[in-house]
């Protein structure tokens, strides 16, 4: 990576891989050069940018307290992605059985729109990563696993109840990952992939209408619906010859289930 063009340079970013590491936490970074660096799965809380230049700035994840010059953004952008997508606002509003039943049936409907609007698409576009994020079939091939691991294991407590295509959260150890016989080598066609998917759809289509008022959660559906969407765009555009732009980070964090054993 080149220098910065000013200052004493004392980090450079690009020289380190800091996987899965604390080796920055309480570090101070002054007079350096981050542009392009890219944070993926970072805690970064508490985090202070002092006299710094943030152009061309893309975040996304848990933002709260989120303060820019002085100002805190949070309840703005909050407010923004609700207009832009009213089921966040339904989801929070969720206290009983029939509150679940409907969520579901707009969760349905969603998700119907987006595959139509991806089947459009070239089958290599529906693989296609934007900007290194999940591709709309890796988006489908998690929700799998999330169905697996809060409807089949959890609710149902089956003895083997993880499709080999699913595919865990980014950071999930590739060893634990085989242990569950999931393959992640594997590169599943689309229509295999929603294969998987409608029979997991039906399997949550089934345990909400038999559901008592009792919760069950749904917000790894909206968020990730919310991404798939958005990069739906991009890939159109980009299958129309325009250039691809835009991004996304951290999607499959947002929502941990505890892992499964």
């Amino acid at each position: 990576m080149a220098a910065a063009q000013y200052g004493p340079h004392r980090w450079s970013a690009g020289e380190y891989d800091s996987d899965h590491t604390d080796a920055f936490r309480g570090a101070r970074f002054a007079v350096a050069d981050l542009t392009a660096t890219t944070f993926v799965d970072c805690d970064l809380s508490r985090v202070r940018i002092v006299d710094s230049w943030l152009v061309d700035v893309d975040v996304s994840g848990h933002v709260s307290n989120f303060v820019v010059n002085g100002v805190d953004g949070t309840a703005f952008v909050a407010a923004e992605l609700d207009q832009r997508h009213p089921e966040r606002v339904q989801l929070r509003g969720m206290r009983t059985a029939d509150d679940h039943r409907a969520m579901w049936d707009t969760i349905e409907r969603l998700w119907s729109d987006a595959v139509t609007r991806a089947e459009r698409l070239p089958e290599a576009a529906r693989h296609q990563r934007v900007h290194d994020e999940w591709s709309f079939v890796e988006s489908l091939r998690h929700l799998v696993f999330v169905t697996d691991a809060w409807a089949r294991r959890t609710i149902l407590d089956e003895p083997l109840p993880y499709h080999p295509f699913g595919v865990p959260q980014s950071a999930y150890p590739r060893a634990d990952a085989a242990a569950l016989g999931i393959d992640l080598a594997a590169r599943p066609s689309f229509a295999e992939v929603m294969s998987a998917r409608a029979d997991r759809m039906a399997l949550v289509r089934g345990l909400v209408d038999a559901l008592t008022d009792s919760e069950l959660v749904m917000d790894e559906e909206c968020e990730h619906l919310r991404f798939a969407v958005r990069d739906l765009a991009t890939l159109e555009a980009a299958s129309q010859g325009r250039v691809l732009t835009g991004s996304r980070a951290g999607r499959d964090r947002l929502t941990r289930p505890a892992r499964p054993a």
